[in-house]
């Protein structure tokens, strides 16, 4: 913990609101949406400039007391838990939009910035930003470029990464980093902006950002199919896929639905019950593509790859359609559930989603697993709800068995234990399954070279 003397100095170096110790704060900023480590910062600090950033660095550095960067702390992975008594570095400050250029498409954002609200400001200049998940009205730039993010719209516009023209980052020494300025053609050397995007703040913080905005998107229209297996899902995919210009492709199951219906107060899309829903977003900028996907939704049915299915015929029915798949991770949290961020090709999804959903239910058949996910990119979330009667002590044991054989199962097929979260502390152990023992010892060499002093976020996605 920091002592008075410490408190003291780091004081001096931001204003007086900004440098908190009440338990409340501490309890805030030192946690994301894990709840497996009890948060333990030492204080928080709030700064409102780069230049702050810069100086608690050096100060960090100089003390020797560990940073912890925090976002809009939606993580899934414990990226941004300061449980060890570290310093909470809270960027929500840094919260300006500035110096947009309508030529370039790009604009300067604060690591502070939430999603929404560069996703608002977009579209009030006539634009796009892509990037787009459930936690798009808290969650920060910073924070989504920390974590390379995803989403529900990967399938046409790609991660976070593909949209950062340029970065701003404090090292571990306090130096800042202007990295690509923009630029669209670079290749002058390395592109240590690439390195930062998906560092988890491991190698420095990220305090600004240049992104890229696109033109606004069509007309677009939501369908939700019903299928009697996995199988039939990746069918579908590649039905559509052929047709129509799609730009989300998910999917979720009957028991998710259920859950939904249950308690979001919402309605079934049709009579029909089908193991598994596929949810499809799709521009239509002329009746053309509509009748293309009627005709693609008529030719699955015929095959048998669709039981039922219902297309929005308004913006408040397609709105109503996606809640059936954003509202999943809110209505389960009340079960406190074991969550899992996983991927691989899309065309092993089946099989290996088959191969989890064996393995949990052979060992722990008192266990409910709900599935969702981005199944167009290869992305699915296994939830497993905690049983009530259980505690949580030992449902976090079991779940930690449950880990292994579905990383091993990730591996088998050639996938990624973190899709889009990240490693944090609860995947660190697992990292083997998906880099080599040459990578990781890379990234290890790496770290020493950004954060010498090994003050920035320690413990998250390594050991060292």
């Amino acid at each position: 913990m920091l002592s008075p003397k410490q408190l003291e100095s780091l004081a001096t170096l931001v204003d007086e609101k900004a440098l908190r110790t009440d338990q409340e704060s501490c309890l805030n900023y030192g946690r994301d949406w894990t709840r497996v480590h009890q948060p333990n910062p030492a204080a928080v600090v709030l700064p409102k400039s780069v230049e702050e950033v810069q100086a608690i660095v050096r100060w960090a550095c100089a003390e020797q007391v560990a940073l912890v960067p925090s976002g809009g702390r939606s993580g899934l992975s414990a990226g941004a838990v300061a449980a060890n008594g570290e310093l909470v570095l809270a960027l929500d400050r840094l919260n300006e939009i500035s110096d947009f250029d309508a030529t370039d498409r790009t604009v300067r954002c604060g690591a502070g910035v939430v999603t929404a609200q560069l996703q608002e400001f977009a579209q009030a200049e006539g634009l796009f930003y892509p990037v787009d998940f459930a936690s798009s009205g808290s969650s920060q730039i910073g924070g989504n470029i920390a974590t390379n993010a995803g989403g529900i719209k990967v399938i046409r516009y790609g991660m976070t990464r593909d949209w950062v023209a340029g970065l701003k980052v404090v090292t571990g020494t306090g130096e800042l980093l202007d990295l690509n300025r923009g630029l669209i053609k670079n290749n002058a050397g390395y592109d240590l902006r690439h390195l930062m995007i998906g560092s988890e703040g491991t190698l420095g913080i990220i305090v600004e950002a240049t992104m890229r905005l696109e033109a606004q998107p069509t007309e677009r229209a939501v369908m939700v199919l019903g299928t009697p297996d996995m199988a039939s899902i990746m069918e579908v995919l590649r039905a559509f896929r052929d047709r129509v210009r799609l730009e989300a492709f998910e999917f979720f199951s009957e028991e998710a639905l259920a859950k939904v219906i249950e308690h979001q107060g919402l309605t079934r899309p049709f009579v029909t019950a089908s193991h598994y829903y596929a949810l499809l977003e799709f521009e239509k900028p002329d009746d053309v593509a509509e009748a293309a996907a009627m005709e693609c939704f008529e030719h699955c049915l015929e095959a048998g790859w669709v039981e039922d299915g219902v297309i929005s015929q308004s913006l408040a029915q397609a709105t109503a359609l996606w809640r059936l798949r954003e509202d999943i991770s809110e209505t389960i949290s009340r079960w406190t559930p074991y969550k899992n961020d996983i991927s691989t090709t899309v065309s092993r999804v089946p099989s290996l989603l088959a191969e989890v959903e064996g393995l949990v239910s052979d060992n722990y058949p008192d266990f409910e697993i709900i599935w969702f996910g981005h199944i167009g990119d290869g992305n699915v979330h296994l939830n497993i709800l905690k049983p009530d009667a259980m505690p949580m002590e030992e449902f976090q044991t079991r779940c930690g068995s449950v880990s292994q054989g579905v990383f091993e199962s990730v591996a088998r097929h050639g996938g990624s234990i973190s899709a889009e979260h990240g490693v944090g502390l609860l995947k660190k152990p697992y990292l083997g399954y998906s880099r080599s023992d040459a990578e990781i010892k890379l990234m290890a060499q790496l770290k020493r070279v950004f954060d010498p002093a090994g003050i920035m976020n320690p413990g998250k996605i390594l050991d060292a």
